[in-house]
């Protein structure tokens, strides 16, 4: 029973982990500590509805256009490949974030930049609403489950990240800490494509 809930945890925690404009602004107001409650509940609330519309949309779309589910199975497998190559690839490079010494921000500035990085983004939709959506339909008991899990993954990480970036200040300093989090991407998403492709092979 616990089996889609992991898999949805684990799917939405390596397509949030990758570091992007937004997990950068969030790391940034952790690290400064301003408003860091309103940009942890914007950036997560967001992506639990996208989940939302993902799962539940996509069985609609899949009932009125049957090939849709193989042609996004094939193109979410070729997605994590080649988002777990990028993952691998930036293991050789180095990485290091700094607050920014800029005069503190107020709330409503601080949380418009926040909805603005999440909300147009185009991969976001392609991460939470396609991906995650096309993925949901092998769990057809369970797709309920493989849903929260997903969401749980954004809240637990960006509550996290934001909170606990003070904490983790010395060690995000360190480039060997980068290169172990992108091997550990890169693992989880070439492992989810595997299982996109082995299930269509089973079936």
């Amino acid at each position: 029973m616990n089996a889609p809930l992991l898999a949805g945890f684990l799917l939405g925690l390596s397509l949030i982990l990758p570091i992007g404009a937004q997990n950068a602004f969030v790391l940034r107001i952790g690290l400064r500590g301003e408003h860091v409650l309103a940009v942890c509940l914007t950036c997560a609330i967001s992506d639990a509805v996208l989940i939302l519309a993902g799962v539940s949309g996509f069985a609609q779309l899949s009932a009125q256009v049957p090939w849709a589910e193989m042609v996004l199975r094939y193109g979410g497998a070729a997605f994590l490949l080649a988002y777990g190559a990028r993952s691998f690839m930036a293991v050789f490079g180095s990485a290091s974030l700094r607050p920014s010494e800029t005069a503190p921000e107020t709330l409503s500035r601080v949380v418009l930049t926040c909805l603005a990085l999440t909300w147009l983004n185009p991969h976001v939709y392609l991460d939470t609403v396609v991906l995650i959506g096309s993925i949901s339909t092998q769990f057809d008991e369970g797709k309920g489950l493989f849903a929260t899990g997903a969401m749980l993954a954004s809240f637990v990480f960006f509550f996290s990240l934001g909170f606990g970036a003070r904490l983790l200040k010395p060690l995000f300093a360190r480039p060997v800490t980068w290169r172990v989090l992108d091997i550990a991407i890169g693992i989880i998403m070439w492992a989810t494509a595997a299982r996109l492709l082995l299930s269509e092979s089973a079936g």
